[in-house]
């Protein structure tokens, strides 16, 4: 009997046994299998290769979108602020007048009630009464009303002005070319620029008829400087 080797199994025509192809590999598909493989694999390092600079571009412009929203924003805050500031500052300004106003009316206020005084006081001096401890007194209460902006006007001689005069009396002087304040019957007083009482005068008007003073009137004739006559 002949010896068989094992492993082996013949094939009819003596060529041993190759193992059978797997489905669906590029072998048993064939050459044209494989070369449509590798041209898929061509097609996708292709398509990979250009997206990627595309991808960046799409950040960058996204980034200058975000990047212009952030300075709409800041300057958006800016005004704001710049806005604000300047409405701080008028508050100030407002709040530092309307104090300065209420200061002086309530000083205004207290002063005018002791006007009464600083006239009584006024005519005990002219009468030669402020004398002794009254003076002393008297000089005190002038001083504080001072301190506090109380101011006196109201001169003799100065021109009339009805804004801060009171004519109490009214006369006719060949010696004024305007109305004149000629008698202080009660001095003004003023706190700053506010006026509390006006200086209450006598005044005087001009002759009627009288030429101003410092026209030239009707002089006497000048003597001729002609030769005399012979």
């Amino acid at each position: 009997m002949t010896e068989e080797t094992p492993g082996f199994d013949e094939q009819p025509d003596g060529s041993p046994s190759s193992p059978p192809f797997e489905e669906g590999s590029a072998a048993a598909q064939g050459p044209h299998a494989a070369g449509r493989d590798g041209a898929k694999a061509d097609g996708s390092a292709d398509q990979a290769g250009p997206a990627a600079p595309a991808g960046d571009e799409l950040q960058t412009v996204g980034l200058q979108a975000q990047l212009d929203q952030v300075r709409t924003a800041l300057n958006e805050r800016t005004a704001d602020l710049q806005r604000l500031q300047a409405e701080y500052q008028n508050y100030r300004r407002r709040v530092e007048r309307d104090r300065i106003t209420v200061k002086e009316i309530a000083a205004a206020n207290l002063l005018t009630e002791l006007l009464p005084v600083l006239d009584d006081i006024g005519r005990a001096r002219e009468h030669g009464e402020l004398v002794g401890g009254f003076k002393s007194v008297a000089e005190s209460v002038e001083a504080t009303a001072a301190k506090m902006g109380l101011q006196q006007f109201g001169k003799e001689g100065e021109p009339f002005d009805p804004l801060i005069h009171e004519a109490l009396m009214h006369s006719y002087a060949p010696d004024v070319t305007e109305t004149t304040c000629v008698s202080i019957l009660q001095p003004g007083y003023r706190i700053g620029e506010r006026t509390i009482r006006p200086a209450r005068v006598a005044v005087a008007e001009p002759q009627p008829g009288a030429s101003p003073k410092g026209d030239g009137g009707d002089g006497p004739d000048e003597e001729s400087g002609g030769p005399d006559e012979g």
